[in-house]
């Protein structure tokens, strides 16, 4: 193996303040989504080992990961050392090198179904019996290239935000025959270098993340397509509106907030509006009563009513740090 600077790995606990397990992390593929993930693995203190097929494609990922850690601590997001963080950072000569003794393999190849069963047969011959299996996946479950294997039990899909080191959300998305002990193991480790795993209970194609983008990017198109708006108008009024305000609460909590009576007075008050835009585009998913009461049940277990008021001020403080903090050029102004 070839470590990326001449001192030895050294451990960085700057970021999330976590002391790594010993076992270090193997990532196969070294493209943008894998020295993210080094990135973020690194800063956390874990030992990583970076293969790609293509020997090639290292002196790239290493000096993308070098220049994003620059980018960190110019803007305050950390202030650990190329030495502290590169030095945590190997690159490995083969994939059996790669995963020899690690505790988690983080798969990064192209979206390509016959190539990640290949890599995944391989990676379960070679890793070590108990080493979680994960796949970058950003569409396809576990069970279309996993359910065959042996250590099939082990595998499942840990989908990133994109980069890794500023998205910190991880999709755990297990199959079937995904050991139930191993998703609490890939929980802990997620959370461990400085993660939020949510996990996703079912397989459905896209997961969550991908799901929801592409329910906006549909829309989106078809207001272009219709002549309602222009590209730049759109990503207007998510970047400054929508896109703000999900910055500090997601859609759920948005509506539950923006309403006053919760998320039930507005389901009441706009569902039919809701629905009947979503006919215009062939769709018929309505919120059903049962549905909605199931939401709101979820809702009111994180916010009771009697403290609607004091978290609606808390959102719009928090909105007004937000804008503060933008450059006049972030809201599409000149100096």
């Amino acid at each position: 193996m070839n470590t990326t600077t001449a001192a030895s790995a050294t451990r960085n606990t700057d970021t999330v303040g976590r002391e790594a397990s010993d076992a270090p992390v193997a990532i196969i593929g070294a493209g943008s989504i894998g020295s993210g993930f080094a990135l973020q693995y690194a800063l956390s203190g874990v030992a990583v080992r970076l293969y790609d097929e293509f020997p090639g494609a290292f002196p790239a990922a290493l000096e993308q990961i070098r220049c994003n850690l620059g980018s960190l601590r110019e803007t305050g997001l950390t202030t650990a050392s190329d030495a502290q963080v590169l030095g945590n950072i190997c690159t490995a000569d083969s994939l059996e090198e790669a995963v020899d003794g690690v505790q988690w393999v983080q798969e990064c190849a192209p979206e390509n179904l016959e190539l990640k069963r290949a890599l995944f047969a391989r990676l379960d011959r070679c890793a070590p019996a108990d080493a979680i299996l994960a796949s970058s996946s950003s569409a396809m479950p576990a069970s279309r290239f996993a359910s065959k294997l042996p250590g099939s039990a082990r595998c499942l899909v840990a989908h990133p935000g994109n980069p890794p080191y500023l998205l910190r959300v991880i999709e755990l998305v297990p199959a079937e025959f995904t050991d139930p002990e191993l998703v609490r193991r890939a929980e802990a480790f997620s959370r461990r270098v400085g993660l939020h795993p949510v996990r996703v209970r079912q397989e459905v194609e896209g997961f969550v993340f991908n799901r929801l983008q592409g329910a906006i990017l549909r829309e989106a198109y078809c207001l272009v397509r219709d002549g309602v708006a222009s590209v730049e108008d759109i990503d207007t009024l998510v970047r400054l509106g929508l896109g703000l305000r999900w910055s500090v609460v997601g859609p759920f909590e948005t509506v539950d907030l923006n309403t006053r009576g919760g998320i039930a007075a507005h389901a009441e008050k706009l569902g039919p509006a809701y629905a009947r835009m979503g006919a215009e585009r062939g769709q018929d998913d309505p919120w059903t009563p049962d549905l909605v009461s199931s939401v709101e049940a979820q809702r009111r277990a994180l916010l009771p009513l009697d403290q609607w008021q004091e978290r609606v001020a808390w959102r719009d403080r928090v909105l007004m740090q937000r804008l503060a903090s933008l450059r006049p050029t972030d809201e599409g102004m000149s100096d």
